[in-house]
């Protein structure tokens, strides 16, 4: 199974791991008074978590038990030394001088084998007692404030000197997204998925120079989006809101973009030519937008895509470019449906090597179906229904059983199949659906 297949709760345990990955140990560099100044990627020597006189950060330790009172966990307090009495959820690492800080901090049911602290649906609350932290690195919330909508607090803006991972997944925040989290410059991760957040983008998180993923997606976001230019990110999500105006040509200066998913917004315009910048892109999705054609020729420069998916966008009357996917060796998923696409279908498509899924149903496509389709040996799904295509059907008897009933044809009045193509074998009666014989069959003597 692929990635860009994978259902989301396999999308999110992949993030996770990622994100909470066996990190490299810490050591303190210390100011010239003595005290610790900040925890730093560095080797350990002499120091483990079982060691006898090791100890948590006192103050850290009661900020511990604010922020656990606070989503619902009392029986936090009862625990001596939060770091030595670990669980699942919290993370700390100990400087030269055997004292504990707490570095991570997660909340949330993901499955029946996470055993991250629950939060109270009906009172939980972010305790500003977080900001006591003066370690932190990862924070992550998931459902936790469901029953008990609030505002995603300001204050979270004051852990920028270490916080990189700031998770706040479908927990049912209200309001705008806080312009002060811009001040969290450190930050490489930021997921704000499926809250009810409004407003729009603030342009303070431009300041993230080194943020890699930004997911907002399932939110109700509106306004433009911002002129961002992150020289790292790698992750883009801002899908359903409902984002407005033309996607800024900008977007092509994110040189390390891997996946870009602006769908179910109301994006308008034509698509920047600057995405071509992006070589190392591997999935698009500009769904159900609102933009305009024609397609662009540039779509073979990027060489990396995987995955790409203009559906539900009003870009014709416009045809395919007949070069469009040329050097697209690595094209796996293809889905152009409903976008008043006229003419024939380009046989350059049929050259696709890596090709899985071809959507170009709901158009207005014209002339046969290529005879180059005949050598998608890989492709699993095909939709050509809801055109105006004629002639024989390609596809060899090997093909069609393959596919079965994900082969849809049906509402193309001039097509017809041959006698060993596989369509007349008692197949569904859905599956060819108005698609006829080529040659009717002689009267025996």
């Amino acid at each position: 199974m692929s990635l860009i297949s994978a259902p989301p709760q396999m999308l999110l345990l992949l993030f996770l791991m990622c994100v909470w990955a066996p990190a490299t140990p810490f050591t303190v560099i210390m100011s010239d008074s003595g005290v610790p100044k900040a925890l730093v990627d560095g080797p350990q020597t002499g120091v483990s978590m079982n060691k006898d006189g090791a100890r948590t950060d006192p103050r850290e330790q009661e900020a511990v038990y604010d922020i656990m009172r606070a989503t619902g966990n009392d029986w936090a307090t009862d625990i001596p030394d939060v770091c030595r009495g670990r669980w699942h959820g919290i993370e700390c690492m100990p400087d030269k001088d055997d004292v504990f800080h707490v570095v991570s901090l997660s909340f949330g049911a993901l499955s029946d084998d996470t055993a991250f602290p629950t939060c109270d649906p009906n009172r939980s609350h972010i305790s500003p007692s977080i900001t006591r932290l003066p370690y932190i690195r990862t924070l992550f919330f998931y459902r936790c404030f469901s029953n008990n909508p609030q505002p995603i607090p300001s204050f979270l803006g004051q852990l920028g000197p270490t916080l990189q991972t700031l998770v706040l997944r479908e927990n049912g925040h209200v309001g705008p997204i806080p312009i002060e989290l811009g001040n969290l410059t450190r930050l490489k991760v930021l997921d704000l998925h499926k809250n009810n957040l409004n407003g729009s983008i603030p342009i303070s998180l431009n300041r993230i120079t080194g943020l890699r993923s930004l997911d907002l997606s399932g939110n109700t976001l509106t306004g433009s989006i911002p002129n961002f230019t992150f020289p790292v990110l790698s992750i883009l999500d801002m899908s359903q809101n409902l984002l407005a105006d033309s996607i800024p040509s900008t977007i092509g200066a994110c040189l390390a973009l891997l996946k870009m998913d602006l769908s179910h917004n109301r994006l308008t315009g034509a698509i920047p030519d600057s995405i071509s910048n992006l070589e190392n892109l591997m999935l698009m999705d500009l769904s159900y937008n609102r933009l305009k054609g024609p397609l662009p020729i540039w779509f073979r420069t990027l060489i990396s895509l995987q995955t790409l998916i203009l559906k539900g966008n009003p870009m014709g009357p416009t045809q395919i470019p007949s070069d469009a996917c040329e050097g697209m060796k690595g094209l796996m998923i293809l889905i152009l449906s409903n976008m008043n696409l006229h003419g024939p279908i380009p046989s350059s498509i049929g050259h696709l090597p890596s090709l899985r899924v071809l959507h170009l149903d709901g158009n207005h496509l014209n002339g046969s179906i290529p005879n180059s389709f005949r050598e998608l040996k890989s492709v699993g799904e095909l939709r050509l229904n809801d055109n105006g295509l004629v002639g024989p059907i390609p596809f060899g008897r090997e093909m069609v059983w393959r596919m079965r009933r994900k082969l849809r044809l049906y509402h193309n009045s001039g097509l017809c199949y041959n006698a060993n193509s596989g369509f007349g074998d008692n197949l569904d009666s859905s599956f060819s659906s108005g698609i006829g014989p080529c040659e009717p069959p002689r009267p025996r003597p």
